[in-house]
């Protein structure tokens, strides 16, 4: 748990926080997001029923663009790019194809990938946008808290920004103002709402 600042269930229950924490604990470690959590405070009720996950992030790396990961080099009518990570490969095949057809793109080994009659500077190849790891992140943080919740608590309430988030699931509808209760939990943290 050294790598969250500050990790809290708050349960009327002893023996139900100390076993909310145990299986929050094993949920984000399996699917590594102990390492971008700051801090994070649960809330669980069974007799109003509700649950409550409110929490600050870690800053998230930055986006990745095609100057990260390849060289871009104009001459003529096109624009070859030598690759020198492949992690980034197949999502930028992916935008190369749907912004200019498969017919303008040729891949003709695993680290070279040729533009061929596109009216692009080559800056703007540089500068496209192929990753933004926070995308992925809110969905991998909202299956976790789904997983964390109690069974049957489907009824959702879920906001994510770059800095923090909330996740607030019931059995029963959820009441219309949850910002309170939000509010206090995240003071509960020394955070300011």
């Amino acid at each position: 748990m050294l790598a969250i600042e500050y990790f809290e269930v708050e349960c009327p229950e002893p023996l139900g926080a100390a076993y909310y924490k145990q299986i929050t604990n094993d949920v984000l470690l399996d699917h590594n997001l102990l390492r971008v959590i700051n801090k994070l405070h649960i809330f669980i009720d069974p007799k109003i029923p509700i649950f409550t996950a409110v929490g600050t992030l870690k800053k998230i790396t930055t986006i990745v663009r095609v100057r990260d990961f390849a060289n871009v080099n104009p001459l003529g009518d096109k624009i070859t790019l030598v690759i020198s990570d492949e992690t980034y490969l197949a999502p930028m095949l992916k935008i190369f194809w749907q912004k200019y057809g498969k017919d303008r793109v040729e891949q003709p080994d695993r680290f070279t990938v040729i533009l061929y009659n596109i009216e692009v500077d080559a800056r703007e190849i540089e500068d496209l946008v192929v990753a933004d790891p926070s995308e992925s992140l809110f969905k991998d943080l909202i299956y976790a808290f789904r997983l964390i919740a109690p069974e049957g608590f489907r009824v959702r309430s879920e906001k994510f920004s770059k800095e923090r988030f909330s996740f607030v699931a019931s059995e029963d509808t959820l009441i219309e103002d949850l910002n309170p209760l939000i509010r206090e939990k995240f003071a509960l943290m020394g955070e300011k709402p």
